[in-house]
């Protein structure tokens, strides 16, 4: 057997400039998977190079040039950087392969760049492309397991690659793990949301804990899973067989559904530090939040049940969704303030409406309507880009209340009340160097800037009300500096890409369906 050089990159910013939280907190985001197939290339015998890139440097300089074969693990919103990097790759010979959520939502575009888009992966589908490893150009070739693994690499196969991820992290250490995977909720903006449940071995989780207490028992452990703890005592049963109470660290996101007070009290007794419940509408989503009322009711009754979690659990991160079709007039943001007041102890994430190429069926609905805009893949992060025009905002009216709300949420004021209301010292002081870094004062800026274009840059007016398709030089330039000394590498074509790429594969499947022979006759 040939022993093939392999190199796999985790795409964790792809921002040459790293800000405060950035620095303290990006190499904790590391993906499973670029470590699970990092895991399986090496028990199939070939030398691989692991990498887990944070941003403000090259990424070019964490991998030897010299690659047979490339892996980049990538969200929508460093796609860009992926590209720049298959290009770079591929003009050296190397054989280049991209997974993660940007293959599953934008396999015809990454197809454009890579010679192999990789969607559902389990372990025969990388050996297949070990196996093969040949260039498909000009159009990559697509390969995608009938559905996700069934079970994973144990985590000291894969321990060399987290503690690389780890070296880069300079004071919090977060250990990525997981219990299940797809999700049992129908959220409609969500990846998970057509993806069955599928809980992993409950057997495994118990030894991954176990070599974790012997390895690194300062860690803190942080859970994957779309939505933790749907299988409550199982997951609590197995957290309880690693070791003593408490003797771990935990961080996970779970639906408030779950969160009852018997189940945080358990919660609380096995070490969970914080949690990360959705709660992204006051008028729609209510299966989440354990709660069928809608407006100010739902506020006051998740507002009591957010205070309750947080007497069991010091750090709460609560994920609204703005932005969507339910959402009318002033109240669904002045509601948020009136959550935060009543629930000051409570991060507020807000994430713009965003549709992720095939990420979820009602993507072809905004398709269908004509109201998805052409937005680089570079702010297709949930928040510097809203890539789905507001069904009832104008887009001054609607930047006008997103800039009041996150003025709110991020005022001295607010920082104060939740620096109070917060128990424990660390989770005090993140929650502080969140609101004053990128996702507080940062956001509020760049929104702001964004509200002041509306009035005066015809350019990005038009791009966003779609009376043009040509990117504005506003964006233009982002991307160039984002990008910093790779934008040289980024392909002919690489910076946009057909957002109704997903809507024309449907139709021209029907239209396959429609013409297609009919069966012959059973004798």
């Amino acid at each position: 057997m040939h022993r093939l050089q392999i190199g796999i990159i985790d795409l964790i910013s792809c921002d040459a400039r790293q800000g405060l939280y950035g620095r303290v907190m990006d190499a904790n985001l590391a993906a499973i998977m670029p470590q699970v197939i990092a895991a399986w290339c090496e028990e199939a015998g070939h030398h691989v190079h692991y990498a887990c890139y944070v941003g403000g440097n090259v990424p070019t300089t964490e991998l030897p040039s010299d690659l047979d074969l490339l892996f980049v693990g990538s969200f929508s919103g460093a796609a860009h950087l992926a590209y720049a990097l298959s290009h770079y790759y591929r003009q050296r010979g190397t054989v280049t392969a991209v997974g993660g959520p940007h293959a599953r939502c934008y396999p015809e575009d990454a197809a454009r760049f890579f010679d192999y888009v990789l969607g559902f992966t389990d372990r025969a589908t990388i050996e297949e492309v070990l196996r093969e490893c040949a260039q498909h150009r000009p159009m990559g070739r697509a390969i995608t397991a009938e559905r996700q693994p069934a079970q994973l690499p144990p985590l000291a196969a894969r321990w060399k690659f987290v503690t690389q991820a780890l070296a880069k992290a300079p004071t919090i250490k977060i250990v990525p793990m997981i219990g299940s995977l797809g999700c049992p909720y129908t959220c409609s903006f969500c990846i998970d949301s057509t993806v069955e449940y599928q809980p992993l071995d409950f057997g495994q989780m118990t030894e991954d804990l176990r070599f974790l207490r012997a390895n690194l028992p300062h860690a803190i452990v942080g859970w994957h899973d779309p939505n933790f703890g749907v299988r409550f005592d199982d997951y609590m049963e197995a957290i309880e067989a690693a070791g003593p109470p408490g003797s771990l660290r935990q961080v996970a996101e779970m639906s408030l559904s779950l969160l009852s007070e018997p189940h945080l009290r358990r919660l609380r007794h096995n070490g969970f530090k914080a949690m990360l419940p959705g709660i992204e509408s006051w008028f729609s989503l209510g299966n989440k939040s354990r709660t069928r009322h809608t407006g100010m009711e739902k506020v006051r009754q998740v507002a009591e049940h957010i205070n309750m979690v947080l007497r069991h659990i010091p750090y709460v991160q609560t994920n609204f969704v703005l932005g969507l079709d339910c959402d009318e007039g002033p109240e669904p943001f002045e509601l948020t303030k009136r959550f935060l007041d009543l629930a000051p102890g409570a991060f507020p994430a807000y994430s713009l409406l965003s549709a992720f190429g095939r990420a979820a069926p009602i993507n072809l609905e905004y398709q269908r309507a004509g109201r998805v805009i052409p937005f680089p893949f570079a702010f297709l992060d949930n928040n510097h880009g809203m890539n789905v025009r507001p069904k009832n905002y104008t887009w001054p009216e609607f930047y006008d209340r997103l800039v009041d709300l996150c003025r709110y949420s991020f005022s001295w004021r607010m920082i104060a009340r939740r620096f109070a209301a917060t128990s424990e010292y660390i989770p005090k002081w993140m929650n502080v160097v969140r609101a004053v870094s990128t996702e507080g004062f940062g956001r509020t800026r760049y929104h702001r800037t964004i509200r002041r274009r509306l009035d005066h840059d015809p350019e990005v007016r038009g791009f966003l009300e779609g009376t043009t398709t040509e990117l504005p030089r506003f964006y233009a330039d982002r991307i160039r500096a984002d990008l910093g000394p790779f934008y040289q590498h980024l392909p002919e074509g690489a910076i946009m890409h057909d957002p109704l790429a997903y809507l024309k594969s449907e139709q021209s499947a029907g239209l396959v369906a429609l013409g297609a022979p009919e069966p012959a006759p059973q004798a």
